[in-house]
């Protein structure tokens, strides 16, 4: 058996999350990030035997639409797929049953879902430093459960995933971030942008209407030139405190 760690994770919460689990289920895993836009995984060939944990954020509840197109791209010739959903302490919807759907429908088996909290990639002030150790100990307890179980039952299958379908309609903070005065134009962003939002030849600007606001130019960029307007991050902030102002914890599903 391999085990895999497949993973978009724009700012990196997700792929940490991903790989606290991982850690305390195999004490071997190969990870492929499918957040830059030029990454090769055609190389790599699933069979039955293998386990891949799926993990992808929360946006608006959902999959991110560019994670599903990535994800489709795969064949999972009968592999077994623990799905890991990571959300910034408000609600993940409908983005496990999503989950469930596009990797069953590329060939995966999926045995469990997980529901984990990360540091919310846009408004920092929730969940604050997550995964923490609490998290860490959960997230290997889940590790080793779901591993008893795939031991004991090997051909069952997570039917009951929480969620709707129809999935709730796909809509995000619409917050598009831009650099400043200290951009140096070494187009960091540029390479790292998982939609190729960001032009070129004018890397300090940003094409909005192809930006799905997921903060990875952030994160990356070297001189911490690029922000979001500070009116959009404060009023949102307001409008969300009251659903993110109280810690969730972990969840997991067979």
């Amino acid at each position: 058996m391999s085990c895999y760690v497949l993973a978009f994770s724009p700012t990196g919460g997700t792929l940490r999350t991903a790989r606290l689990f991982a850690q305390a289920f195999s004490p071997a895993f190969t990870t492929i990030d499918l957040t830059p836009p030029d990454t090769d995984w055609t190389a790599v060939s699933l069979t039955a035997d293998d386990v891949c944990i799926v993990a992808v954020p929360s946006f608006g509840g959902r999959v991110p639409p560019v994670a599903v197109s990535r994800l489709q791209t795969w064949n999972g010739h009968g592999a077994r797929a623990i799905l890991l959903c990571v959300y910034g302490n408000r609600a993940y919807e409908d983005t496990l049953v999503e989950l469930q759907d596009v990797l069953t429908g590329v060939g995966f088996r999926c045995v469990a879902g997980i529901a984990a909290v990360a540091e919310h990639s846009i408004l920092h002030q929730f969940a604050t430093g997550r995964p923490d150790s609490t998290d860490a100990q959960t997230l290997a307890a889940f590790a080793q459960e779901v591993r008893r179980r795939m031991e004991r039952e090997p051909q069952r299958e997570a039917a009951h995933l929480p969620g709707n379908r129809p999935y709730r309609p796909f809509s995000t903070i619409p917050m598009h971030p831009k650099a400043g005065t200290h951009c140096q134009g070494c187009g960091v962003c540029v390479q790292a942008c998982p939609v190729g939002a960001i032009p070129s030849d004018h890397p300090a600007s940003v094409d909005d209407a192809a930006c799905i606001s997921c903060m990875r130019c952030v994160a990356v960029c070297p001189s911490h030139a690029r922000s979001v307007n500070p009116l959009l991050l404060s009023a949102a902030g307001l409008k969300l405190k009251k659903v993110c102002g109280q810690r969730k914890e972990c969840q997991l599903f067979f």
